[in-house]
């Protein structure tokens, strides 16, 4: 149990204040027996049925951003999947041919900033042949936060080169990031595999916990950067609001670097409603008043800032946080997979007013 242990605190295996839980000793039975599906899931965030750890393959500059790759057993999460009449989310199984849940992450090496919407493809090869290679998914997970990852089948123990290819984020770039990241750009790793190696990843049970709202700690894991929104607020905070299990945090900004005049900026921030993760990919529009007129009204465009972080943002002329009323409306949910205690939540919403 000694290196079993030295690894779970690396890899921050641990549950939410107050859980407790069970170290399965033997991984291999974890990969042949999923625990079942939670019944009766909550409309929300929930504590999930189990955590597991994972070990990383390594980290390697792409361009101008940071990659981190990691794997752990194979698991399923659900997809988002247009149901005509609105999202819902689409369960994916493990396959008989799945040996690792492959997860990477991307951020700026110089500020820690993840950066959360850049498309990203993995191809995995062995001597030089291809053995798998995926448009990987963007997900959210209680420990990981955003990141993207699927399961991948390999070709037995041995040594592999994994080549990840990041795109241009999608994203207005303030500050100290206009200009960067403008150009796709891979890094390839190699990846040591056994079998053995991954069975001996620990995992924690919640038997008593497991369906009920809240959710499991983040991880702590040296060179990784979560997305996490701001501990404190810059500029004149705005309030804040939750809908569909979606906490909005708003605030006024004065700062020539989000445009090119002198308004204020109207910067919110998508978190979950335990733990401040971002959650990106979403549609946010805004009506803004102020002064005793409408100020502001349209769609809030995602950005990426060195100091702020990823949030959705507009220049908005004569906004005054101190007589101002943000009416914010969510018309596309977050379009990622989700891991389990996700996967119910943040899919519908009502408007609402920052307060």
């Amino acid at each position: 149990m000694t290196s079993r242990r030295r690894f779970l605190a690396a890899s921050g295996t641990v549950g939410a204040a107050g859980l407790s839980g069970c170290l399965a000793e033997l991984g291999r039975l974890y990969t042949s027996n999923e625990p079942p599906v939670v019944s009766n899931r909550p409309d929300e965030v929930y504590v999930p049925t189990h955590t597991e750890g994972m070990r990383m393959v390594g980290t390697a500059d792409a361009g101008d951003l940071r990659v981190g790759v990691f794997y752990s057993y194979p698991h399923r999460f659900w997809v988002m999947a247009d149901e005509g009449d609105g999202f819902g989310t689409s369960r994916t199984s493990v396959e008989a041919g799945d040996d690792v849940h492959l997860m990477a992450s991307v951020w700026d090496p110089e500020t820690g900033v993840v950066v959360p919407d850049t498309g990203l493809s993995i191809e995995i090869a062995r001597d030089g042949d291809l053995v798998s290679e995926e448009v990987v998914y963007a997900m959210l997970s209680q420990r990981m936060g955003f990141h993207y990852g699927s399961n991948f089948g390999l070709d037995g123990d041995g040594t592999y080169e994994v080549t990840v290819d990041v795109g241009a984020p999608s994203l207005r770039l303030f500050g100290d990031f206009a200009g960067r990241f403008d150009s796709p750009a891979s890094a390839t790793l190699d990846f040591e595999y056994s079998s053995g190696d991954r069975d001996d990843i620990p995992y924690t049970m919640f038997d008593d916990q497991q369906g009920d709202s809240g959710a499991v700690r983040p991880m702590e894991m040296d060179g990784l950067p979560l997305g996490l929104g701001p501990e404190t607020l810059p500029g004149t905070a705005l309030g804040s609001a939750t809908t569909g299990s979606l906490r909005l945090v708003g605030t006024a900004l004065d700062a020539d670097r989000f445009g090119d005049d002198d308004d204020p900026y109207l910067a919110v921030f998508p978190l979950t409603p335990y733990n401040r993760l971002l959650v990106p990919r979403l549609g946010l529009t805004a009506t803004v008043a102020s002064g005793g007129s409408t100020r502001f009204d349209g769609r809030l465009e995602p950005g990426l800032d060195a100091d702020l972080g990823f949030h959705y943002g507009a220049s908005v002329p004569g906004l005054a946080g101190d007589d101002a009323t943000v009416d914010l409306a969510v018309d596309v949910p977050p379009q990622v997979a989700r891991h389990e205690g996700y996967e119910t939540a943040f899919l519908d919403f009502d408007p609402v007013r920052l307060g």
